[in-house]
């Protein structure tokens, strides 16, 4: 029997975006999405919600789009697929993370917040989310500079 690996995602962003380049020079680009669900307490009428923190992650072309135009509060439509990896942490010890690769990205909203501080009050807002505590970013690295002969024909939209 066919399995079926695929993530749709509607949020928003927690941080600005992560973006670094691998030894090749493609580009690697890191997120914290938040997605809420909201509904009314049937016993007590009261609204709630629960807001959910995903890790997503990007690679090349995709990558460099997401660092360049994504902004904290940035809404974003995504697509991809769920992936766990190991890795060791300072004291050597084998550790998993658990991520969302993404393939496909749709900016939502407003333009604001491409490039530019976004008005207080304007949509796309960050929503008051709080960002989770136990998320550690990768320290920066060099990144070599890619050469034209590196560049893919692929158009980003």
């Amino acid at each position: 029997m066919a399995s079926v690996n695929k993530v749709i995602l509607v949020g928003n962003l927690g941080a600005d975006p992560e973006t670094r380049y691998t030894a090749s020079g493609d580009a690697v680009c890191n997120i914290r999405l938040a997605t809420t669900e909201s509904w009314k307490d049937k016993n007590t009428g009261d609204k709630r919600e629960i807001t959910e923190w995903h890790r997503v992650v990007f690679y090349r072309k995709l990558a460099e789009i997401a660092g360049q135009y994504l902004r904290k509060g940035s809404q974003v439509y995504l697509e991809g697929r769920i992936k766990t990896r190991k890795w060791q942490d300072k004291d050597g010890q084998d550790r998993y993370t658990t991520e969302i690769e993404c393939t496909e990205m749709q900016m939502l909203g407003s333009r604001q917040g491409m490039g530019a501080p976004a008005a207080q009050g304007a949509g796309g807002g960050g929503g008051g989310y709080d960002e989770p505590t136990d998320y550690a970013p990768a320290p920066p690295k060099n990144r070599p500079k890619p050469s034209f002969d590196d560049l893919g024909d692929d158009i980003p939209f």
